[in-house]
């Protein structure tokens, strides 16, 4: 039997809006092409993402161009730098419909606050056709608070493969929580939820888990602004069913 990656989300109606927004954004971005008038970007986002296992801090650029795809993108920080600048030489070939950017994780990470500084964030965009896009988004530098594992402790052994709950201690102020688990022998084998920021419980599907292997767990916190952080462990399952 095949064993495909897992995708899960508790945001059926979310995911279902932001189609609405994408479309409703290609329409707006030939518009703009038209009247040359820019339009809002389907999505626009800059934040904060923290791993706690390596104490790491990286900023993460996201901007999306819709189905026509975008032949040049900046964004400029609040003190006025360029600090994305992409263009596609072919955009008959190479528009781009999806951007994320991260920056290198410098362990200091007083040199990303200064790099990256809080404020609004301008994104420009000019699609495939020449239509403009135009957005923002505010940094701040504040990270949220990690998520505690419950259950499966962290490096737990003998872990059931079936009617499997991860949980985790509640924190405030969250928006959401992204669990990602992963076999740690194949990378493909995986599965990624995003939950709201209420939630404190996990059902693993039955028939994902094999017995005697080793799966690696990450549980991120999201704030209301969108800066995240990761916690990680690894847990292997019971060798018997």
């Amino acid at each position: 039997m095949t064993r495909r990656k897992y995708i899960i989300s508790r945001a059926t109606l979310l995911l279902g809006s932001l189609g609405l927004a994408l479309m409703a954004g290609e329409s707006y971005a030939r518009q703009g092409g038209e009247s040359g008038s820019p339009v809002p970007f389907s999505v626009v986002s800059v934040h904060f993402e923290q791993n706690a296992a390596d104490d790491d801090v990286e900023v993460v650029f996201e901007a999306g161009g819709g189905r026509e795809g975008l032949a040049k993108l900046t964004v400029v920080s609040p003190d006025g730098r360029t600090v994305v600048d992409f263009t596609a030489p072919n955009v008959s070939a190479l528009a781009m419909r999806q951007f994320r950017f991260e920056s290198p994780e410098p362990k200091e990470i007083n040199s990303l606050k200064s790099a990256y500084p809080e404020g609004v964030y301008i994104f420009d965009g000019t699609t495939a056709s020449g239509g403009k896009l135009h957005g923002k988004d505010t940094l701040n530098h504040q990270l949220p608070v990690r998520a505690s594992f419950l259950q499966p402790e962290a490096e737990a052994a003998g872990v059931a493969t079936r009617n499997l709950k991860i949980t985790w201690a509640p924190a405030r102020n969250l928006s959401a929580y992204i669990i990602y688990i992963e076999q740690t022998e194949n990378r493909a084998i995986n599965i990624t939820a995003k939950l709201p920021g209420a939630a404190t419980t996990f059902d693993v599907p039955d028939g994902f888990l094999l017995p005697g292997t080793e799966y690696k767990l990450r549980i991120g916190t999201v704030a209301e602004q969108g800066n995240t952080s990761f916690v990680e462990t690894t847990f292997f399952t019971t060798r018997r069913e």
